[in-house]
């Protein structure tokens, strides 16, 4: 720890502490997570594989890595500081006053460029929610803390363990399925209902009744006074379905968010995706995870299905209809 002078702690949870540190050479501030070493050697493993992880990852809508090290039975990550802190906090700060249009959409497409790289190097990341989703202080979003990302052996495998945040998990986990990056899209539209009316988009008196709601895809409509394009990706995003849930690939492309993307980073779309499509065999399940996950047993994985419609097709198609029901896809299939 010669290297930096601690200022603070920011946030403490079961992985360990994040600190405000300053770097004694540069004066610049970083943040420093401390995370506990298990004894166990493959839990050890498992926890330097996220310092791993998130050294590959560049993106501008990523936390940047600078370095890490172990010290006193500690593994600390140092990585950028968002001085603006992070999208739940936001949230919390406007109590009833509403995020302007304009906001929402700017930061729901860094977010989508940000996950889609992560998608890309077939990692998913398996918590997003307002919490992880951080700000620069020139409004710039990053998402941050991989501790409970999976690395796929394929681009068509499948996770299955149970791990996230209960009010932005997938129904196809609760379902006790097995999952692909489908599901980080259900927990982005997650935050972005919560951008759109500060609240989450599924709430319930016990643990239960908040399970049955996401399975079934049961949440209240957003204001009729929001864009068309607003209330037709949330309504798609939440398709309990996974097949029928548009890919990041899909929502970046889409016109709006697009031109989002060209405004703000001044370049194509497209150079945020890979032009490699990564291998592998159909129906291989196998994960490497990052983080730490109660072990479920699943089912065998189903294929892909078709391919989807692009949104700004289906936004064309279904431009008269800007009613959006409360209850669709109703399963009658009982939670296992």
């Amino acid at each position: 720890m010669e290297t930096y002078s601690l200022l603070r702690v920011i946030g403490q949870g079961s992985f360990g502490r994040a600190v405000l540190v300053r770097c004694k050479s540069s004066e610049e501030k970083y943040v420093l997570k401390e995370i506990q070493l298990p004894k166990n050697q493959s839990k050890m493993e498992n926890s330097r594989r996220e310092a791993v992880l998130l050294s590959g990852m560049k993106h501008p809508n990523i936390v940047a890595f600078r370095e890490a090290f172990e010290a006193d039975d500690l593994l600390c990550i140092v990585m950028e500081y968002c001085s603006g802190g992070d999208l739940l906090q936001r949230i919390r700060q406007q109590k009833t006053a509403q995020f302007c249009v304009d906001d929402i959409l700017r930061w729901f497409a860094q977010m989508c460029a940000g996950a889609k790289h992560i998608h890309d190097k077939r990692v998913l990341h398996r918590d997003l929610k307002s919490k992880n989703i951080f700000l620069t202080d020139n409004g710039t979003i990053k998402l941050g803390d991989f501790g409970s990302a999976c690395i796929l052996n394929s681009s068509k495998a499948y996770a299955r363990t149970y791990v996230g945040t209960p009010y932005y998990v997938a129904p196809e986990i609760w379902d006790n399925k097995p999952y692909n990056n489908k599901s980080d899209v259900w927990s982005l539209g997650c935050v972005l209902y919560e951008l759109c009316t500060l609240r989450h988009p599924f709430q319930a008196s016990s643990w239960k009744s908040l399970i049955l709601k996401v399975c079934r895809g049961a949440y209240p409509p957003l204001p009729n006074h929001l864009p068309y394009e607003l209330q037709y990706l949330v309504k798609h995003m939440f398709k309990t379905n996974p097949k029928d849930r548009p890919s990041l690939h899909t929502i970046l492309t889409s016109h709006r968010v697009s031109k989002l993307l060209l405004s703000e980073f001044c370049i194509p779309v497209l150079l945020f995706f890979s032009p490699r499509r990564v291998g592998g065999s159909r129906g291989q399940q196998t994960e490497e995870a990052v983080g730490q996950g109660s072990s479920r047993k699943a089912p065998e994985s189903v294929g892909e299905g078709p391919a989807e419609p692009s949104l700004q097709h289906l936004f064309n198609k279904q431009r008269r209809s800007v009613e959006i029901t409360s209850y669709f896809n109703i399963r009658t299939n009982k939670l296992k």
